[in-house]
């Protein structure tokens, strides 16, 4: 294939501008992503929002296709870096072995963390770029659309109005969520009562026996973006899992556990906590069962494509060692000799993580490392295949993690390392292959697309270096905020309760024999945020239901349950056995189900509705008989409008959070009320969704352009 810019043709394209745009936007959309992936569960790719606004930003200062080629590739692959961060580095928090998460050993370890996976990912794709990349089985089809935007964008086209007005749309709705101008969902306790004989034979009035906890949509552009993106099917398949789980499991374990657990007074707001109790304490378990079994099923639907990854992998080394002497520009990748050295480095770094950080034996150090290198090598090349079929916006990202968290799981007993070190160690290593896997797979992507357009790959390469080093010693800092800003806000909440109803000392009931005291309120306003969240016993930070990460709660009790013995086990087989149902039942994605399990109602009731709106823009689209260039040309607006929506409120999320982390004071109405305000704001953003994208379709007899 000829590129767009021959190899002889030498334009602008490694410049100080296209690299530092690049970086900006690997932050931006680095963080924007880790604020959906905490919240969802689930993260967009960055390729097309970086080509979009990419190529905007550099054709203001009349620079080159190759130098918007740089810019994407770099601001790309935060999110990928962020990805693999928020599936894992959560987990450490949630599984105990960080009680604190802001410190600076917690900081570096997670840079670490993140640059060894980070690079191993770089140099495994570097090892096997041109062998994968020339594929012609591979379609690479995210790939193709991203170069066809940067093409489009040679003659006057793009996108970018629709990205950032759209961004503008998202942000004032966070905007006027922050400020509590609206409430941002509603919640109703519907009690089952007894029936009227019991009630006649008895001579009592009726009581309440459990009951179900309704809850509306949460008014989140965001969400609904991803709904739009992903699609009616799988909007609904995720919203199952809400309704299985609030609909079914939590009202009948109420139900059994009400004359035992609730008293005959027992309030409204009480039968509500007893639900959420439910949920958290019975019903996530079962859902995490699922996720195992769904995750496997995934790897197990993609068999022949993982086998024959694994056996092109072990070959295409051969090939790329021997394939040194290329010379055109289009194929000279970073030296064979740099590759070692990088991968070794990365090796470095995750014995001294686990040897000096997780204080682990030399042994058990050395073995994390190997399969840190083993695991990351394979499953980046497997990664990097998938992607070449599906896109990385359909990459199992979590699967390829969970199958390398339970194989290094299960080394470490062999070794007989258990407690925090061996949990640790599990996570670190599982962590650094989910960040190498991600990064892998982006990273193929964007030389894909390079490739199409004439791109140098030793310098897309350099150029993701460069983006990795700042994603990771940066990403940190959005997780912190979000982390320690939510606990703080809710910290702050519960004090000014207990203040108002007169509490004057807290007497701490928990498991961490340091902390065992009676605490005034002015000495739990003096204690950091996780230990105020310790003390208070909130539910707050990562895995709450604001920031609820189930990736990572899925990692950290498998860890903990596999190495420290004490795994959840009936409520994990019940929620295997339920995920074997869905396989049974030939479900289309058991995970995605068992997610919206996890995932509190409104999350999904929003996802739910935003794959409604993606129905509705197809359902106009058939009705007015679009041309294939047309369908296509529609979907690739909603997308943009759907990733504006997502980054505006994120960053505008991330804002705020960092108000509440510097305990900044900002004006709130403390009970909007008015709930149809909310309803109103649900209805003008599916209307920007639907409309906004129908509005150009253009002509019915263009050549269809790619999807993105």
């Amino acid at each position: 294939m000829q590129p767009f810019i021959p190899s002889s043709q030498n334009l602008k394209e490694f410049s100080f501008r296209a690299v530092f745009i690049g970086l900006v936007m690997c932050i931006i959309l680095g963080a924007a992503n880790a604020y959906l992936g905490l919240k969802a569960g689930m993260t967009i790719a960055a390729t097309y929002p970086a080509a979009v606004i990419g190529m905007a930003l550099i054709k203001l200062m009349k620079g080159t296709i190759l130098e918007e080629n740089i810019a994407r590739t770099v601001g790309s692959i935060g999110e990928s870096v962020a990805a693999g961060a928020i599936f894992t580095i959560p987990a450490f928090v949630i599984s105990g072995i960080w009680p604190k998460f802001f410190t600076a050993g917690n900081y570096m370890t997670s840079a670490f963390i993140m640059f060894s996976g980070g690079l191993l990912g770089i140099m495994f794709v570097a090892l096997l770029r041109r062998v994968m990349v020339e594929d012609a089985e591979l379609p690479y089809p995210e790939s193709v659309a991203a170069a066809e935007i940067h093409k489009a964008g040679q003659g006057g086209g793009g996108g970018t109005g629709l990205l950032f007005g759209a961004m503008g749309i998202g942000a004032v709705v966070q905007i006027l969520n922050q400020l509590s101008l609206y409430a941002t969902a509603w919640a109703k306790f519907v009690p089952f009562r007894e029936t009227a004989f019991n009630l006649v034979a008895k001579g009592k009035a009726a009581a309440a026996k459990g009951g179900m906890l309704l809850t509306s949509p949460g008014i989140s552009p965001a969400y609904m973006g991803v709904g739009y993106i992903i699609g009616p099917q799988l909007g609904a398949l995720n919203f199952a899992g809400g309704v299985i789980a609030w609909g079914l499991l939590v009202p009948i374990i109420t139900y059994f556990l009400a004359p035992g657990a609730m008293p005959a007074d027992a309030t409204t707001a009480d039968w509500m906590a007893l639900s959420v109790t439910v949920w958290k304490s019975i019903v996530r378990p079962i859902a995490i069962g699922g996720m195992l079994v769904g995750a496997s099923y995934t790897l197990f639907k993609m068999r022949k494509s993982l086998i024959t990854g694994l056996k092109r992998s072990i070959n295409d080394v051969k090939k790329a060692a021997a394939g040194e002497a290329t010379i055109d520009r289009v194929n000279q990748d970073i030296s064979f000799n740099w590759m070692h050295v990088g991968i070794a480095f990365a090796a470095l770094c995750t014995f001294l993580i686990a040897a000096f950080i997780f204080k682990t034996t030399f042994l058990v150090a050395f073995v994390a490392a190997l399969l840190a290198v083993i695991l990351g090598f394979f499953f980046a090349a497997v990664s990097g295949y998938l992607v070449g079929i599906i896109g990385s916006s359909n990459n199992p990202m979590s699967g390829l993690t969970l199958t390398a968290l339970v194989i290094t799981a299960l080394v470490m007993v062999l070794l007989g390392v258990k407690g925090r070190e061996g949990v640790a160690a599990v996570l670190g290593v599982a962590a650094i292959v989910c960040v190498s896997s991600g990064v892998a797979g982006e990273m193929l992507q964007d030389l894909k697309a390079g490739y199409i357009l004439g791109g140098t790959p030793w310098r897309m390469q350099v150029g993701d270096i460069f983006g990795v080093i700042l994603a990771s010693a940066v990403l940190f800092l959005p997780l912190m905020v979000l982390h320690v800003g939510d606990i703080k806000k809710i910290a702050n909440d519960e004090i000014n309760a207990r203040q108002a109803a007169q509490v004057q000392v807290i007497h701490y009931e928990g498991n961490r024999p340091e902390l065992q005291k009676e605490y005034t309120l002015e000495q739990v306003k003096a204690l950091d945020p996780d230990t105020q969240k310790e003390v208070l016993k909130l539910d707050a930070g990562f895995g709450s239901p604001r920031l609820a990460a189930p990736q990572a709660g899925l990692m950290a009790m498998l860890s903990k349950g596999i190495v420290g013995g004490n795994m959840q086990w009936p409520l994990i087989i019940v929620g295997m056995l339920m995920g074997l149902g869905f396989v049974l039942m030939q479900v289309k994605s058991p995970m995605l189900v068992s997610v919206g399990m996890y995932l509190p109602l409104e999350t999904t009731f929003a996802i739910f509705i935003g794959g409604l709106v993606k129905g509705v823009v197809e359902m106009i689209g058939k009705r007015k008989q679009f041309s294939e260039a047309q369908k296509i040309k529609v979907e690739n607006n909603g997308v943009l409008v759907a990733a504006g929506l997502i980054a505006g409120e994120a960053l505008i999320g991330l804002l705020f959070a960092a108000l509440n982390f510097f305990e900044v004071k900002y004006a709130i109405i403390k009970d909007p009320g008015m709930f149809f305000i909310s309803l109103l704001i649900l209805a003008v953003i599916a209307m920007i969704l639907i409309f906004v994208p129908l509005r150009n379709p253009g002509p019915a007899d263009a050549p269809p352009p790619p999807k993105a």
